[in-house]
Parts: C-alpha cells; sequence; structure tokens
C-alpha cells in the first residue's frame, strides 16, 4: 500500500506537487497519511522530501507510536528540530532513549503545546518537568504516569506556571506526597481528571484538599492509595458535584458506608457493591439468607 501510494504521487506520474505546498499539500492532504509513510515519502525524490520537511515544521501533533519504541534517538531530534507550532507531543514509553537532552529543545522551542504525554518516560528528570512548566503556558492535559523521578519541587514549578490544567496523571510518581498534591490542586483549580494512583504517601489531606479546591472534578483515581479513609471520600462526595468516575480499587480504609452516597448519585465506581445488597436480593427471591459477618 505504501509502494502504490508512492507510485500515485511521484511527480512523473501528475502534478502534485505543483499545487500550493502550504496552503494544500500541508494541511489538507499529508495530515491524513501516517507519520511512518511520510518519512518513507522522502525517499521519493529532493521535492518529496523537501515536501516532507516542511510537513515537519508545521505538524501540530507527534506522537512517537506512530513510528515505533524503537525510533532511533538522532531521528527524533531530527524531525522536529524545526519545528516550534507543535500542540501535542506523545512520547509514551520512550524510555529506552529519551533523555534531558533530547526532550528539552523541543519543549523550548514549542510554546503552544497544551497536550503532552511523558507515561514511562523513566530516564527524563526533574529539570523536564520545570522546563515544561516554564515553556508551556497554555498545557491543559499532562500524563507523567510511572515518571518517579517527578518531585515535589518540580511539581511546584508545574503548578505556579500552568494554571489551566485540566488533566494530570501522577500514577505512580511516588515521591510526590500530600503536600505537594495540595499545593498543585490549590494552583490548579480547573482540573476535571487526576490521577494519584499506586501511591502509598497520598492520604486523606490530599483528597479532602482536592475537594475543595476542583469543583470542577469528573475523574479522580486513587487505586492503591492505602491511606486514603472513609472521611475524605464523604467530603469527595459533598465538594464534588460533577464527579463522574471515582477508582478506589485496593484503598482497604474505604468502604461502602462513604461509596453508597457517591453510587446513589450514579458516580461510576470501580467496587462492586457489597455482597450484603447481593444477599438482600436473595431473601426477597427465596425467602431467606445465610449469614455472613460482613464489615462495612
Amino acid at each position: 500500500a505504501s509502494w502504490h501510494l508512492m507510485m500515485s504521487l511521484t511527480p512523473s506520474r501528475g502534478c502534485l506537487l505543483d499545487l500550493p505546498w502550504e496552503d494544500i499539500l500541508v494541511p489538507h492532504i499529508l495530515c491524513h497519511l501516517p507519520l511512518q509513510q511520510l518519512l518513507s515519502l522522502q525517499r521519493v525524490s529532493k521535492s518529496f522530501q523537501s515536501l516532507i520537511q516542511l510537513y515537519l515544521a508545521n505538524m501540530r501533533c507527534f506522537d512517537s507510536s506512530q513510528i515505533g519504541p524503537a525510533i532511533p534517538r538522532a531521528a527524533f531530534v531530527n524531525l522536529l528540530k524545526d519545528n516550534e507550532v507543535l500542540q501535542q507531543l506523545a512520547l509514551q514509553n520512550c524510555s529506552d532513549w529519551l533523555t534531558d537532552r533530547e526532550l528539552l529543545p523541543v519543549i523550548g522551542q514549542n510554546h503552544h503545546l497544551h497536550q503532552i504525554q511523558l507515561k514511562g518516560c523513566a530516564q527524563l528528570s526533574r529539570h523536564a518537568l520545570v522546563a515544561i512548566s516554564l515553556s508551556c503556558p497554555n498545557l491543559r492535559r499532562l500524563s507523567l504516569a510511572h515518571c518517579e523521578w517527578v518531585d515535589s519541587l518540580s511539581l511546584r514549578s508545574l503548578a505556579d506556571h500552568c494554571k489551566a490544567l485540566e488533566a494530570v496523571d501522577l500514577t505512580a510518581c511516588r515521591q510526590l506526597k500530600d503536600e505537594a498534591i495540595c499545593y498543585l490542586v490549590q494552583k490548579c483549580s480547573r482540573l476535571k481528571s487526576l490521577s494519584l494512583a499506586v501511591n502509598a504517601n497520598v492520604g486523606d489531606l490530599a483528597v479532602e484538599e482536592i475537594a475543595k479546591c476542583c469543583p470542577e472534578l469528573e475523574h479522580l483515581d486513587l487505586t492503591g492509595c492505602l491511606r486514603v479513609k472513609n472521611d475524605s471520600i464523604r467530603v469527595l462526595a459533598e465538594y464534588c458535584p460533577k464527579l463522574r468516575s471515582l477508582k478506589v480499587k485496593h484503598c482497604h480504609n474505604v468502604a461502602e458506608s462513604s461509596l453508597s452516597i457517591l453510587r446513589s448519585r450514579g458516580v461510576e465506581l470501580d467496587v462492586e457493591p457489597p455482597l450484603q445488597r447481593a444477599l438482600v436480593l436473595l431473601q426477597d427471591v427465596v425467602g431467606f439468607a445465610p449469614f455472613i459477618n460482613l464489615q462495612i
């Protein structure tokens, strides 16, 4: 399919390259082709190479998954060296090669980024997050899942400079404690989605502050936050009327006594209703239910 595409676009077969590059080819044709095919087109001719380089310089979205995790380090640097208009950057699971040295120049010259995905990029450092906070004032969505280099100081920098944040994923950022989360939500009150999953340092103090500072909150992931208890879930129910989903699996101190409030409002929970409800239904059907000691 790729070879057929190349042949159909070859200058000898038509006048495609005679069309305006910046007004027609780049925004209306090349944007519909997978990045992998675009890179292959560079080998068709020098004219196509120049066209693709123009496209790369004007690309609004870069997703490394379109090329694969094995993208060479030098290739990444070359692809984005002339781009200053990126709006979305997705580099999830590029831990084998992505370091501050490759990322910081891209961040530094792209001030219009509103979505950044760095899930699993383990070789970066806190300097990457500081660079993002200083260069991307319009940032809306940021994923730092499984980036254990994220610390409280770099998160404070993010909170100070990126107050328009709406979605932040801090899954398994295990250096972060309640105080850092509290500072983030105090500064970024527009948050609609937040993940603090797999962080045993997060407790009721952070959850209560989230509830009181983020009235627009719709999604909260507390999976595996062992210090979270019922009281903070009740505060969440009281202060977050727009909450649509809550994940509290493996939060052993959160019970149905607090979740039932959210459940009655139709909030999606990842914890099934207690067995006692099933027993009540069973009793309605057969007239009796076995005695089971349930701690709720």
